[in-house]
């Protein structure tokens, strides 16, 4: 029955890795395709093409949900082996021991060694569980290294300690959606350390994807520098992007500040510079447990802003940083970050511009 569970077990590991990887492809590109189509609804309906296309992203769909049942079958293999092997185990125990002519007290050793082995079929059943996370993981880690793989090539290049632009300069850029769509008309930005640019414009006029183009998270733009030309990948190395939809991660204060081995003293700086301290303070400290419901929208937008005021990042670009607050705690907690980053370049991005000094703006039309 080991060698059973030893060879359901590769076998779980050989086709869930398998299925990870083609899951997480299909669903990306049956997501892809389906959002396309959404957004194309009118035009692929006069070309009589909206239910072909529609079926097929679903049938992705589909075919991602039919691998992971597969997966899930062959985990249930895998738990009926393991939860078999202990009662088995057990029952042969005291079978050889009674063969054996063993009688009252003789028994008692048998027996405690048959439950030792029931004890250790329970943690077995638990198997496949630990097996498919793993290679949830590693699917994962897989995932992050394809996207992270431009910035480390853009590291191996410079040292980030080594380049802090006094500007970024592009003289007709293109602005795009996350799908590709081109946005507007081409614009000239010179984005300069000391001056914070805001982006003014509604909702729709594109600001976070422009404020991603930046990043270089979004197409391939190239960037001129003092006196080189920064590529998309070194861009993501020398950004530090902070979007508005903040998201507190089920761990401690400490973790979610995203600083590292910053010392606490640091770390109590950026929670009052974002007025956050006292609410941090009543909810036991950097060490607390947290979670997203635990914090409203405000708090939890604060949290990221105290992620940016410990970024140590020459580029932030701030994705409407008063979103949830209300205008004076807003304008309090902007003005100290912009103050923070005045040996940067800083970049923000508003539905409507606040009363600060020396910022250049950019109007943005949908």
């Amino acid at each position: 029955m080991l060698l059973a569970i030893l060879f359901a077990g590769n076998r779980v590991a050989r086709a869930g890795a398998m299925a990870w990887r083609e899951t997480r492809s299909l669903r990306r590109g049956g997501a892809s395709r389906l959002g396309a189509a959404m957004a194309s609804a009118v035009p692929l309906k006069a070309e009589g093409a909206w239910n072909r296309e529609c079926t097929e992203a679903l049938a992705a769909l589909s075919r991602a949900d039919a691998a992971q049942l597969a997966l899930r079958r062959l985990q249930a293999m895998l738990d009926m082996i393991g939860a078999a092997f202990g009662p088995v185990a057990g029952v042969s125990v005291m079978a050889a021991a009674w063969y054996a002519g063993r009688q009252g007290t003789e028994l008692l050793a048998p027996m405690l060694l048959a439950f030792s082995w029931l004890a250790l079929g329970e943690t077995m059943n638990g198997a496949s569980r630990m097996l498919v996370a793993v290679l949830r993981r590693n699917a994962a880690c897989a995932e992050i290294g394809q996207w992270t793989r431009g910035t480390a090539a853009g590291r191996r290049e410079f040292a980030l300690d080594d380049i802090k632009p006094a500007l970024l300069l592009h003289g007709g850029l293109q602005r795009r959606a996350p799908d590709g769509r081109s946005i507007g008309t081409p614009i000239s930005l010179l984005l300069a350390r000391g001056q914070p640019t805001l982006l003014v414009g509604a909702s729709g006029s594109g600001k976070t994807s422009l404020l991603k183009q930046i990043a270089g998270w979004i197409g391939d733009d190239a960037f001129a520098t003092d006196d080189r030309i920064l590529s998309a990948g070194e861009r993501r190395a020398l950004v530090s992007l902070v979007l508005h939809d903040a998201v507190v991660l089920e761990d401690t204060v400490r973790a979610n500040l995203f600083a590292g081995d910053v010392p606490d003293a640091a770390l109590w700086r950026a929670l009052e510079a974002v007025e956050m301290d006292g609410r941090i303070r009543d909810s036991g400290g950097l060490d607390s447990w947290v979670r997203q419901d635990r914090f409203s929208l405000g708090e939890a937008q604060r949290i990221n802003l105290a992620r940016a005021w410990l970024s140590p990042r020459p580029v932030v670009l701030l994705d409407e940083p008063t979103e949830h607050l209300d205008e004076a705690q807003g304008e309090r907690i902007l003005e100290r970050l912009l103050a923070r980053f005045s040996d940067r370049i800083v970049v923000v991005s508003t539905h409507r511009a606040p009363p600060l000094r020396d910022v250049r703006t950019i109007e943005l039309q949908p």
